[in-house]
């Protein structure tokens, strides 16, 4: 696929919406919503994250059986092209600050040319939605140490380009721990099996809120996700997480979607300065946040930045 080529397999339906096809599989975007919560009562939309949906013959069919059926050779075509399906889709719904999530996969971009060749598609995706270079995140998950090397490889020339990084499956092992401080990314979504273990007790809590802070001093933006009732998004507010998801909230749509009559967009509240004498851990250079909500977040005493271990239950 080339540069030329980037838009020549979508079709756009009648609601506007963007979708593809691979053989006999139609392939459509599913927007879920990634949310700020400032209080019981009041959330706001700030950033999607893009799923795939497939069907065939008009039957849904799950991505976990649709994936495995993908010709290795057309697997990282197919995944830049969604990207563009998602980000396109995103720029559909018109709101002037929420971001789109998009995933990546190191083990299909081994090359620094085809890293840039795909960051290059991205910009173009994201200029044809009317989208700036700052509300795309790309979204990298690496378990093992080959795709942790390409995934700091790939970091590189992300953040090259304007793009913010999400780290993703964060569970505080050693080695999410490792890549986390290497990669320094913007965003940590984490775990959901891993919060829910912890949420529930005392020395879980208490060490899920110690992590949430420092993240947030390191001007790192936190993720929970996966949340399923009122009562772990009620814990979240105790943590001070600034960002959450999940089908408490709101389930993924097919775009366009309903969430710009159901979430409106708000403005957002004033936020405080940083005090001046806050210092980011580490002695790294402090970056600004991307999230406006985090320079409103109360800042108490640092600790030594151990970031968590898989240690509570």
């Amino acid at each position: 696929m080339n540069t030329k080529s980037i838009f020549a397999n979508l079709v756009r339906s009648e609601d506007g919406a963007y979708s593809t096809a691979y053989g006999p599989f139609v392939l459509q975007s599913a927007l879920q919503p990634i949310f700020r919560q400032y209080s019981e009562e009041m959330i706001d939309i700030v950033a999607f994250e893009g799923l795939v949906r497939a069907s065939r013959d008009g039957m849904a069919f799950p991505a976990s059986q649709f994936f495995p059926l993908v010709a290795a050779e057309d697997l990282a075509g197919l995944d830049s092209l969604l990207r563009t399906l998602h980000i396109l889709n995103t720029g559909r719904l018109n709101r002037t600050r929420a971001k789109i999530f998009v995933k990546f996969h190191p083990g299909l971009l081994v090359t620094p040319e085809a890293m840039r060749q795909e960051l290059e598609h991205i910009r173009l995706a994201a200029h044809e939605a009317g989208l700036g270079t700052d509300r795309v995140v790309c979204e990298i998950t690496a378990k093992d140490d080959i795709a942790a090397t390409l995934a700091l490889r790939f970091a590189d020339t992300i953040r090259g380009t304007g793009f913010l990084i999400a780290m993703n499956e964060y569970g505080a092992q050693d080695n999410d721990i490792a890549l986390m401080q290497a990669l320094r990314p913007d965003y940590v979504k984490f775990d959901s099996r891993w919060v829910r273990d912890f949420m529930h007790n005392s020395a879980g809590f208490a060490l899920l809120k110690v992590i949430v802070r420092q993240f947030v001093d390191e001007a790192i933006v936190p993720i929970f996700e996966g949340l399923e009732d009122a009562d772990q998004l009620a814990l979240c507010r105790d943590l001070d997480v600034p960002l959450v998801q999940g089908y408490v909230l709101a389930r993924p749509e097919l775009a366009p979607t309903s969430f710009n009559d159901r979430f409106p967009e708000m403005l957002l509240p004033p936020a405080p300065a940083r005090p001046h004498n806050e210092r980011p851990l580490f002695g790294a250079v402090e970056r600004p946040s991307q999230e406006p909500m985090l320079a409103g977040l109360p800042l108490r005493g640092r600790s030594a930045p151990v970031f968590g271990r898989r240690t509570a239950r």
